[in-house]
């Protein structure tokens, strides 16, 4: 059984689904750039240019929301839709009035929206600037988050700050596969990861200080992490290759948030080892100024997004500093084990998620969870009866119980991702994770519920019969 105000959701992103890319007033992102650049740097050269065409066509996924019976539904603001050029001195007032629409409509169907302020698309005159390795970031995020709450803070109670971190920090400044394509091996993701927690802070601390007590609202960030478990589980090395692995993914955005405000030790103590020889303290993993507001503290509820488990074992052949890649500071190599279905990387383990749900518990003080996405891919042919996914949501949701109900784990919501079948990245339209097909092919890009999103609106439908919230949507 769930609780009675269990949110049950489905989450999407601006540049995954909205299209309208330079459609009035919206000024470019790093996504729109880095897709225009061609070159094989997104599968078949595809773009967000138009996507679903939520933009125009949001109507449509309010239809497929309705359909699902939703109680709560996770979408992502395009900054440079709202300040073209990345600050408040220019307000683009027909993007506002886009997503007070879309507000106003979700919560007159019932449906209560959890709004994510950064998902992957910075505005290009930002990145412009130094993107976010520029220090200034903090600031200048602040002030976009400032206007978000202050525009639509009265009626959106859930905010996430950053999506992802991890993988903003990672693919699109390490390994150059993401936005803004930057390979800047063992340094660049280290100083981008500790400028969006600084951001993340700042924001946190104006919501709780300027509007918190007027709009009564939350506020975290949404967090990435696969499980992980030892390749072999009675070697104590590949155990402590396990918790760096952890540390090193998890922990570098969760362990400054909700244990200490600093990073995990055995992460700062690897990289710090691994950086004799450059003749500075901290040059590769920043330190905190204590003269900036503390990030210990900064979240109101855990934020998770699970896809996949890994089986962990020491790495051998550490590279010397001169060579390194910080992704190898860990010292481990994951080794995916268990059977892979859709994208590559997507090794599908669901009871990895109750493990995961309970290592959060034990490790950071059993905070309220909002698994804020949730999800399995399908790549090759349509294929409208996805039994494998509908089996994946199925024993997925079931582990979330278990943790809740056996394990005593706070699980407040789960979003399944995603809504549509949309622009996945570097993947472009080649990957589907979608509880309703998009016709790509067709300007009127209609929507077609898949059997999993069948099956995902009768477990919804079922929970909210038995907890008496059911209504007539």
């Amino acid at each position: 059984m769930f609780p009675s105000n269990f949110a049950w959701g489905a989450a999407t992103a601006a540049y995954q689904i909205e299209g309208g890319w330079d459609s009035d007033g919206k000024g470019p992102s790093i996504w729109d750039t880095f897709c225009h650049k061609g070159g094989g740097l997104v599968f078949e050269d595809h773009s967000g240019d138009v996507a679903c065409n939520s933009y125009e066509f949001w109507e449509e996924d309010l239809k497929c929301i309705r359909q699902l019976g939703l109680t709560h539904y996770r979408l992502s603001l395009s900054w440079s839709r709202l300040l073209p050029d990345g600050t408040t001195k220019h307000v683009n007032q027909k993007g506002v009035r886009y997503y007070n629409k879309v507000i106003d409509d979700l919560l007159a169907s019932n449906v209560i929206p959890m709004v994510t302020l950064y998902h992957f698309d910075l505005p290009q005159a930002l990145q412009d600037r130094g993107g976010w390795k520029s220090p200034e970031m903090a600031d200048i995020f602040d002030s976009y988050a400032r206007f978000a709450f202050q525009t639509f803070g009265d009626r959106v109670k859930l905010w996430l700050t950053i999506n992802e971190p991890y993988i903003c920090a990672k693919l699109g400044h390490e390994d150059g596969i993401f936005a803004p394509g930057v390979k800047e091996p063992g340094m660049a993701a280290y100083l981008v990861g500790h400028n969006m927690l600084r951001a993340h802070a700042r924001a946190w601390h104006s919501y709780h200080s300027l509007y918190r007590a007027e709009q009564g609202g939350a506020v975290s960030l949404a967090i990435n992490s696969n499980w992980a478990e030892p390749e072999n589980p009675t070697s104590p090395e590949d155990r402590a290759a396990t918790e760096r692995y952890l540390a090193f993914s998890l922990g570098w955005f969760a362990w400054p948030v909700f244990v200490t405000g600093d990073y995990p030790e055995v992460m700062r103590s690897r990289v710090e080892l691994r950086s004799k020889g450059l003749s500075c303290q901290g040059c590769r993993l920043p330190v905190f100024s204590k003269s900036e507001p503390t990030i210990l503290g900064t979240a109101d509820f855990f934020a998770l997004n699970y896809y996949t488990s890994r089986m962990v074992k020491p790495m051998s052949d550490l590279p010397q500093v001169s060579g390194f890649r910080g992704d190898r500071d860990a010292e481990e190599i994951v080794d995916p084990s268990w059977p892979v279905c859709g994208a590559s990387w997507l090794a599908v383990v669901p009871d990895g998620l109750r493990k995961l749900l309970n290592y959060i518990k034990n490790t950071f003080n059993n905070p309220a969870v909002y698994i804020t996405e949730n999800g399995f891919s399908q790549v090759g042919p349509v294929n409208m009866d996805d039994v494998p996914r509908s089996r994946f949501y199925q024993d997925a949701i079931q582990e979330v119980a278990r943790a809740i109900q056996e394990d005593g784990v706070d699980v407040r919501g789960y979003f399944a991702w995603s809504l549509l079948d949309n622009f996945e990245w570097a993947d472009g339209f080649s990957v589907r994770f979608g509880l309703f097909h998009v016709d790509f092919s067709q300007p009127e890009r209609k929507r077609s519920i898949y059997l999993s999103g069948r099956e995902y609106a009768g477990i919804i439908s079922k929970y909210r019969a038995l907890t008496g919230t059911n209504n007539s949507q």
